[in-house]
């Protein structure tokens, strides 16, 4: 049957045939995560000031501080899939000093408090709080994605499979070897996506932009320009919901960004000579973020992908970590996504002996390395020096700042 739907204002058709048998073989080989039940999710909005609430959240920070009669409390944050939770706890009979420690080892609690509200925030007073050793679904812990995740699984794993070989091996392999933790991981920590299942989102909102400009259109220079004429539409659209609400703080997504797709175009008309290579651009659109799997760090999180980048390496360090909300992974840092996704591709495609042209690797390499488009957003390179590079920086753009115009993500 073929699944047709919109996408970017609805203005890109999402359209690719699979039959309902193949649909059940991927989710099959490739099952979406367990998400929560309605038992597992508390929003603290939904609650009266005074209630007591018996829930389990995760730990972001804590700090003692003083109250203005220079007694001690404990200042925490907290989350769980419904967003930030701010809480206090009173020093009663010493629980300062008694929870400290435990706030100090721990990431994931049991706790019993109360609602309190002051002007129109709720926070909670926590009376009990408990260690939970056991083992939790991080997405009970942190937000995720609601869109239909088996859905955005099927659409990924179609668009590999029409691929060609060497690029269908490659990505295949890929996702046999790190789905689990693909289909989980958010694509940053703030600005886009910032969420569980938010790279496999991304992933798939970057392919349908490139179906759309090498697909669904004839000429790709017209495609891409007609991609700009609808977020000089939107961008209008935003001006004008700001003039009539009189807010001069109002967010504006597409502030600032016309110019430089612009520029981006003038960069793709100096390779008009060449043709795209499809199979290419998308494989690299799947390897783009994969190294957000090294560099971010949260509850839920395995170190596989270090494994299998450094398998002679001493892990100790791995072990026993503490993990809460999506923070910057230590090492990964220290390294940063852009290059551990060419790492990645470079190791599976040795790893898999998969048999391609140089020319091919350093065409995706390069592709990963600068799909930020310039050096100072990230970018590896100072520009980019194909039209497969000017196209991975595009559609990118486009998502990452698309995705925060969406009612439901």
């Amino acid at each position: 049957m073929s699944e047709q739907k919109s996408y970017f204002y609805d203005f890109i058709p999402i359209s690719f045939e699979v039959s309902e048998s193949e649909q059940e073989h991927i989710i099959e080989k490739f099952p979406p995560p367990t998400l929560p039940t309605s038992e597992e999710y508390f929003d603290i909005q939904n609650e009266e000031q005074g209630n007591t609430v018996r829930i389990r959240v995760l730990l972001n920070e804590y700090q003692v501080q003083m109250t203005k009669t220079n007694k001690q409390f404990l200042k925490m944050k907290f989350s769980n899939n419904a967003g930030i939770i701010n809480a206090k706890m009173w020093d009663n009979q010493g629980a300062v000093e008694r929870n400290t420690p435990l706030l100090e080892e721990f990431s994931v609690f049991d706790i019993e408090a109360k609602i309190d509200e002051f002007r129109g925030h709720k926070s909670l007073t926590i009376e009990q709080l408990h260690p939970c050793a056991e083992e939790v679904n991080p997405f009970s812990l942190l937000a995720y994605t609601h869109q239909n995740i088996e859905d955005l699984t099927v659409e990924l794993i179609s668009y590999l499979q029409e691929l060609s070989s060497p690029f269908k091996d490659i990505a295949l392999a890929a996702m046999n070897r790190f789905w689990d933790q693909f289909r989980m991981r958010p694509a940053a920590k703030g600005f886009h996506h910032n969420y569980l299942g938010g790279l496999l989102k991304h992933t798939v909102g970057l392919m349908r932009f490139t179906r759309y400009i090498l697909k669904q259109e004839e000429n790709h220079f017209q495609a891409t320009l007609k991609l700009i004429n609808v977020v000089e539409k939107a961008h209008k659209n935003e001006l004008w919901s700001q003039f009539q609400s009189g807010d001069s703080n109002q967010h504006l997504v597409w502030k600032g960004t016309i110019d430089h797709l612009y520029q981006m175009l003038y960069g793709m008309m100096e390779h008009k000579e060449n043709s795209p290579n499809y199979d290419l651009i998308m494989t690299s659109i799947l390897f783009h973020d994969i190294g957000k799997l090294l560099e971010y760090d949260h509850a839920g999180k395995t170190f596989e992908e270090f494994k299998f980048l450094f398998p002679t390496a001493d892990q100790s360090s791995t072990q026993n970590r503490k993990q809460a909300g999506i923070a910057m992974d230590e090492l990964g840092l220290m390294v940063g996504h852009i290059p551990y996704g060419v790492l990645m591709l470079t190791k599976l495609i040795e790893t898999e002996g998969i048999e391609m042209s140089l020319e091919e690797i350093h065409q995706m390499s390069h592709c990963i390395l600068c799909h930020h488009g310039l050096p100072e957003w990230g970018a590896c390179i100072k520009q980019p020096q194909t039209i497969e590079g000017y196209l991975i920086h595009i559609v990118d753009f486009l998502d990452s700042r698309y995705e925060n115009t969406e009612e439901v993500k």
